[in-house]
């Protein structure tokens, strides 16, 4: 089936929007095998998006109309290249919609947000085990950067190393 881009419309999310926002984050929690790990709430979401200091943003994908997709972002800094760059910590295409463009659509839009925010970076991480995400992320030119592990603290690590002097 061929899709005209027509059909794919992206558009910021509104406040109005966390409902549809944390369905799609559970979905995606859900096709990672993490659904057991979101403690998202509308409440933290209306916070941490729309406050008086958000901390990222939010692009929702439609299709004829229909909410089918969402991207998470925020900026990051890069110290050697000395400018601000973009994160996307979610990208999330409903299963029965993927293959019609809509995840390229949203990295689309996220690469001129990029340019014209002038960022000298975008920049994602992709779960090892999925195949499917790390070939169409290649076939966009992505390349990945394997000499980097990423390291996290949460939860308890987090708040120990926190108390420490």
């Amino acid at each position: 089936m061929k899709v005209s881009m027509n059909q794919i419309e992206i558009k910021n999310a509104q406040e109005n929007d966390i409902p549809l926002i944390l369905t799609f984050i559970k979905e995606l929690a859900h096709y990672e095998k993490l659904a057991h790990v979101v403690v998202a709430t509308e409440e933290n979401l209306r916070e941490h998006l729309f406050g008086a200091n958000p901390k990222a943003e939010v692009v929702l994908a439609y299709f004829e109309n229909e909410p089918v997709g969402f991207a998470l972002f925020f900026h990051n800094f890069s110290t050697f290249v000395g400018r601000p760059g973009i994160y996307l910590e979610d990208l999330f295409v409903r299963e029965s919609m993927r293959g019609k463009g809509i995840g390229k659509a949203l990295l689309v839009h996220l690469a001129k947000i990029a340019v014209e925010r002038n960022c000298g970076r975008f920049e994602w991480a992709v779960l090892d085990w999925n195949s499917p995400a790390i070939e169409f992320y290649k076939s966009l030119g992505a390349l990945p950067v394997d000499d980097w592990t990423i390291f996290r603290l949460a939860g308890d690590s987090l708040q120990n190393l926190a108390r420490q002097k």
